[in-house]
Parts: structure tokens; sequence; C-alpha cells
């Protein structure tokens, strides 16, 4: 005779907001945020030298989603340039630093 199983949504919903699922989410973040830092790029003149790559910063929370009803992390950057970094303009070339840092720390988990 086979298992049976009967999945009721109010129990996926309260694994999806667990703090091992919330946990699990932070260490995933952690090692992407640590692959951007090392891909980032660092203009070496001026009072701003190594700002970028310094501004790296990781958080996560229980209500997450399209529905606030999950775990989720977020990694970020707070330098108010991080966005011409990682998409370029006219002049810069884009660097894509996070979108690089997910690919490469997605698979190394």
């Amino acid at each position: 005779m086979g298992a049976r199983f009967k999945m009721k949504n109010k129990g996926v919903r309260a694994l999806l907001r667990s703090p091992g699922v919330q946990a699990e989410m932070l260490r995933r973040a952690e090692v992407i945020k640590s692959v951007a830092e090392s891909l980032s790029p660092v203009y070496e003149k001026g009072s701003n030298a190594g700002h970028y790559k310094a501004s790296w910063e990781t958080s996560s929370t229980s209500l997450g989603g399209r529905n606030r009803d999950r775990a989720v992390a977020y990694v970020r950057n707070t330098a108010d340039y991080a966005r011409w970094v990682e998409y370029g303009t006219e002049k810069v070339r884009a660097h894509h630093v996070l979108l690089r840092a997910a690919q490469i720390g997605g698979r190394n988990q």
C-alpha cells in the first residue's frame, strides 16, 4: 500500500513563512552579496574610491512575495549611483554586477 499525502494550503503557507525558510533565503542572499562584492568595479580616484563595493547589503522578511505570504531575502547596493553601474549609461558600459552575482551565486549554493 502506497503512502497518501494531502496537501493543505495553510500548512504550505506556514512553511513558506517559517524561520527556517527565511534563514535559508538570507543565507543565499549572503552568498550572492559576497559574489557581488568580488565583481564590483572600484573607481580608484577621488574620495569615493571603493564606496560602491562597500555598499552591498542584505535583508530578509517573512512578509514577502506578491501576497506578502512567504519568506524572501533581498540583495541591494545603497550607493546612489548603483543603478548606473548595473545598467550603464550612454557613455559608460553596463557592468550587470547584481545580475552576474545572482547567476554565479545561484550555482555556488
